[in-house]
């Protein structure tokens, strides 16, 4: 397998900049995500690490070897896109059997390793059907099965899963990890699905406007958000952001309301408090704490996704699906402030700081 690394790798489409600069280095047999929203560039970093797209500047490298003029056939890669391009006239077996008799390969090893890999991805009994005769989880295993058969170094895969619905997406994540592992492959996989990149990944890259915001382990992203961005894109329900100001006494507050967090620096205004749903609890109160209503209640079997209109904005918790509250109440709203996070409102990137020791589990005032 391979290793791969884009040094300063830019991508202008005419005036317009579509890649900023990026430096990554994807390990031999790692499973790398690129996640980021709509024209953040994934695609076409992908692209690029294929062949598809030359590279405006900088450099892409394979196990240290540069790739610029190394045409598409040439790269050892194999591409899985969100659109499965089977031939419709063509078989199962023909499908997954075609580019290796583009390489005149033998027919006996072709047949050998079309068995193999269909016994791999469980299709064997599908072998002799049409691709008009396949749900679309069945099409996605026969895409899959057509680049495995190839055993290429690199496995690059646009946004593969996009098609399915969603218990099959799910079961799709759990597939493609294991036959990951099997392989050994070194995995570059592209979406927007944060749910995804966090199930699968590795290592997970999140870009926006053409720029790598952070590169980390999944869950390093959702405990250690490097800028605003990644804090909001990374988790479901997006994290809670209040602005509001640092003060001396170690507390954060947002007009009337103020949170003891631990804050040990200096006072500082043009701050953004963020906190996740999971640690935040909306309390029916009548009193003066009493800033929010509650707008929306979404009761999910195992958890309550509870909507609270605050004074800074909505305000989203999760809860016990049994918590007795309805639209219209009145709530206070308490947050663990060994949990919060701080981000510069400005330019949103995360504050560095260690709360003090010594602060409550649980608290909130007004």
């Amino acid at each position: 397998m391979s290793s791969i690394e884009l040094r300063q790798v830019t991508k202008r489409f005419g005036d317009t900049l579509i890649v900023d600069s990026i430096d990554l280095t994807i390990e031999d047999g790692s499973f790398t995500v690129l996640l980021g929203p709509s024209g953040c560039g994934k695609t076409t970093t992908l692209n690029m690490i294929s062949g598809l797209e030359e590279v405006t500047s900088g450099t892409i490298l394979f196990d240290g070897k540069e790739m610029q003029d190394v045409p598409p056939h040439r790269r050892d890669v194999a591409m899985v896109f969100q659109s499965y391009a089977l031939y419709p006239n063509r078989s199962v077996r023909e499908n997954i059997s075609f580019a290796l008799k583009l390489r005149k390969q033998p027919a006996a090893e072709i047949a050998a390793r079309v068995a193999e890999v269909a016994e791999m991805l469980d299709i064997s009994a599908l072998l002799d059907r049409k691709p008009r005769q396949l749900s679309g989880g069945q099409q996605q295993r026969v895409a899959l099965a057509r680049a495995i058969v190839r055993r290429p170094n690199v496995f690059l895969l646009d946004e593969p899963l996009s098609n399915l619905d969603a218990k099959l997406r799910a079961d799709m994540r759990i597939s493609l990890r294991e036959l990951q592992r099997e392989l050994g492959g070194t995995f570059v996989y592209v979406t927007h699905d944060q749910g995804e990149a966090m199930s699968m990944a590795d290592q997970v890259v999140v870009m926006n406007g053409g720029v790598v915001q952070q590169e980390a382990p999944p869950l390093d992203l959702y405990r250690r958000p490097a800028n605003r961005f990644v804090a909001g894109f990374v988790g479901t329900p997006g994290m809670n952001f209040v602005p509001g100001a640092l003060e001396d006494d170690g507390s954060f507050a947002h007009g009337d309301w103020t949170v003891p967090i631990g804050w040990t620096g200096p006072a500082r205004p043009g701050v953004t408090l963020g906190v996740r749903p999971e640690d935040v609890t909306l309390e029916p109160d009548d009193g003066p704490d009493a800033a929010g209503k509650v707008r929306l209640i979404e009761r999910l079997g195992v958890e309550a996704i509870v909507v609270a209109s605050f004074p800074s904005g909505d305000v989203i918790a999760r809860a016990d699906p049994d918590i007795e509250l309805d639209p219209g109440t009145r709530v206070a709203m308490r947050v663990r402030p060994g949990k919060v996070h701080l981000f510069d409102a400005e330019g949103g990137d995360a504050l560095a700081w260690t709360p003090a020791p010594k602060i409550a589990k649980e608290v909130g005032s007004g």
